[in-house]
């Protein structure tokens, strides 16, 4: 079986927020930083050369593919912010929630939720999310 690519470093997540070249982007990160934080209880850490993460745990597969992710994370990527929202609190993934009708300018695909700036959605409502999904992964996934 082919090994995990995505998994923890010893890179900071501060560091690197701090060295984004796009204020604005910078700003969005500070923001959901501590959002993630908040919701989740768990300090931020490198997944990877651009992805933050916060907590963790393990699963397999009905294949027997078994690894460990994040339980929740966003990666300040050139073109948007990609939220990684792991529970799938709903059948299908992220795209299933009825929050999204009230969160803003979005796009979705399974675990991800893509923005362009915060400025574009209610922080509430992806707030809101954010621990419906770390909700969802805890109850399906104890703590590593």
């Amino acid at each position: 079986m082919a090994e995990t690519k995505t998994k923890p470093t010893e890179i900071s997540a501060r560091d690197y927020i701090s060295a984004l070249p796009d204020e604005k982007k910078r700003a969005d990160a500070e923001t959901l930083l501590a959002l993630f934080e908040r919701v989740t209880g768990e300090p931020a850490t490198m997944w990877g050369p651009s992805m933050i993460g916060f907590g963790s745990y393990d699963y397999v597969y009905d294949s027997g593919h078994k690894g460990t992710a994040m339980r929740g994370g966003f990666s300040p990527r050139k073109a948007n912010l990609v939220l990684y929202l792991m529970g799938t609190y709903g059948d299908g993934g992220v795209e299933h929630s009825p929050l999204l009708a009230n969160l803003g300018k979005h796009k979705t695909a399974k675990s991800c939720l893509y923005v362009n700036k915060l400025a574009d959605v209610d922080l509430g409502v992806l707030r809101e999310i954010a621990e419906a999904s770390v909700a969802d992964t805890r109850a399906r996934y104890p703590a590593c």
